[in-house]
């Protein structure tokens, strides 16, 4: 199976009531074990790099990357690959170009009517080869630098359906108490994403998802919530593995052994979180 367009993945979500995981790559290992985890599991989701990682790459390596891995695996579920955080309208060009299905563009550490008029002009444009625009509303904490839009740096609920009505986005990140990488602790305000759900027009994504506890994941299903992305902790397991390799041996050389322990590590992990997200 090829990549499949965001808009069908959202479908698919939408008929099998299920919430999409979705994995943050960098290189070709974790990109390999995201793919292979997402097949094991059965059901798909989405695979993103974010602009700042593509600093390593390119997105005509990450779109050959996958596409070799989804071939080598024989993959018969749907993945989308997504760009994460985008931070300019170049990065979206050069991502829809070389064969991203799903687009993020990161506005949220703009004031409300700039954030605005940045998405509008990439959901305009993205639009156009019909693929599926989300963007972010309020700055999550951690490792994302983005000022505070109110107070807390929460969403605003009271500038969701405006936000939404003048960008014509596909997808909404609300900040409401998840928070980047594994630092700081999580703290879900579920009233809050109750209000936003109840005036958004369109599923909701929560960034952060390594953080937060599986049981408060179900529970945030229940407002509308279609995706949660995970990073921090495939890093960790994947660079535990040669961690681990280093410790019990300085003088560990054999990479392409170490390589596939960490691509099995990863698959592992994918397998474990999409089935426990989606536990009834």
């Amino acid at each position: 199976m090829n990549l499949i367009n965001g808009f069908k993945l959202m479908e698919y979500a939408k008929g099998k009531g299920i919430v999409l995981p979705c994995f943050n790559t960098t290189n070709y290992e974790l990109t390999y074990g995201i793919i292979k985890g997402l097949q094991n599991s059965g059901r798909g989701g989405y695979i993103q790099i974010s602009s700042n990682n593509l600093e390593l790459s390119s997105p005509q390596i990450i779109v050959d990357m996958v596409r070799f891995a989804m071939k080598d695996l024989n993959v018969d579920v749907p993945i989308v690959l997504h760009l994460d955080h985008g931070k300019s309208f170049d990065d979206v060009k050069a991502c829809i170009d070389a064969g991203f299905t799903s687009i993020m563009i990161d506005a949220s550490h703009l004031p409300l009517e700039e954030n605005i008029e940045e998405v509008k002009k990439v959901t305009e444009y993205c639009h156009y080869f019909n693929i599926p625009v989300e963007a972010e509303l309020g700055a999550i904490g951690g490792k994302e630098e983005a000022e505070a839009l109110n107070k807390e740096g929460k969403t605003n609920s009271e500038d969701v359906g405006l936000f939404l009505e003048q960008t014509n986005c596909d997808l909404l990140a609300v900040s409401v108490g998840n928070v980047h990488g594994l630092a700081k602790e999580p703290n879900i305000d579920f009233e809050l994403l109750k209000e936003i759900a109840s005036v958004s027009t369109v599923p909701l994504v929560l960034h952060g998802g390594s953080g937060i506890p599986f049981d408060d994941v179900r529970k945030a299903r229940g407002s509308n919530l279609i995706k949660v992305n995970y990073g921090s902790d495939l890093r960790k397991v994947f660079i535990s593995t040669f961690g681990k390799a280093y410790e019990k041996n300085h003088n560990a050389f054999d990479v392409k052994s170490l390589s596939k322990l960490a691509i099995k590590a990863v698959s592992e992990s994918v397998v474990t979180i999409s089935n426990n997200i989606n536990q009834k």
